[in-house]
């Protein structure tokens, strides 16, 4: 029965959302969405830090470690958004952004002033599946946060970050997943997840992301499930840790 359930709950909640599906239609929401999101994300990304910010510091505590031969570390950021983890990192981290979103440009401008700590090197705008602008095994560190639910190849991405890291280079991730299959979360989840989808720019809230991670060939992998103490239960499963090269 909860299938059937399920789909019916769908229905009525794509309804209630047509006007959306129909500026999807016409091929104007996703320039609504990318105009829109960077403003959005800036507000969330302060709750978040606000609630994350002591999983972050303990999930960045080892950075250093990877660091070169020159003592620099050279970290590459996919789904840069607006710098939310600029604060996290340490003094004199040389830090290149990603993001397929040319919106963000302006936050991270910002955010950069405000941590002079660090050494910016240059923001690409280019999807993740295809990072061919940064060459192969120049990263000690490529860092992903609550990026794996929107893209669209996980797999893809993942290879492109082993490609650019040097080996013995880590890849860090923190990211909102699936809930377990026999709770109500999972169940609204599925319910939410056509118009989520389109409402927050391709986040899908159904992603067993961690069985990505565990099949994607790194020689080690560190990885926890946890519940974050956010206000939005749809996105308190976690995924975080590193896998190294």
């Amino acid at each position: 029965m909860m299938a059937p359930t399920i789909s019916v709950l769908q229905l009525a909640v794509c309804i209630l959302a047509f006007p959306m599906y129909l500026l999807n239609f016409l091929g104007m929401w996703n320039w609504i969405c990318k105009k829109w999101f960077p403003y959005f994300l800036a507000r969330f990304t302060v709750m978040y830090n606000k609630h994350m910010a002591s999983k972050k510091r303990e999930l960045f505590s080892n950075l250093q470690e990877f660091a070169g031969p020159s003592g620099k570390l050279s970290l590459l950021e996919l789904g840069c958004g607006t710098g939310a983890n600029f604060k996290f990192y340490p003094p004199g981290c040389r830090v290149t952004c990603i993001d397929p979103n040319p919106n963000f440009e302006k936050f991270l401008v910002k955010s950069i002033a405000q941590n002079r700590h660090l050494e910016f090197e240059r923001f690409v705008v280019a999807a993740g599946e295809n990072m061919y602008q940064v060459a192969d095994g120049s990263m000690d560190v490529v860092v992903c946060t609550l990026v794996l639910c929107s893209v669209k190849n996980q797999k893809q991405i993942l290879q492109e970050a082993r490609r650019v890291l040097r080996p013995g280079g880590a890849f860090y991730f923190m990211e909102h997943v699936a809930a377990k299959h026999s709770t109500w979360n999972y169940f609204w989840q599925q319910v939410l997840d056509p118009v989520w989808y389109l409402l927050f720019d391709g986040c899908s809230l159904t992603r067993e992301s961690w069985k990505t991670l565990e099949q994607a060939g790194f020689s080690k992998l560190k990885l926890q499930h946890l519940q974050a103490p956010l206000s939005w239960e749809l996105v308190r499963p976690h995924i975080c840790g590193y896998a190294v090269k």
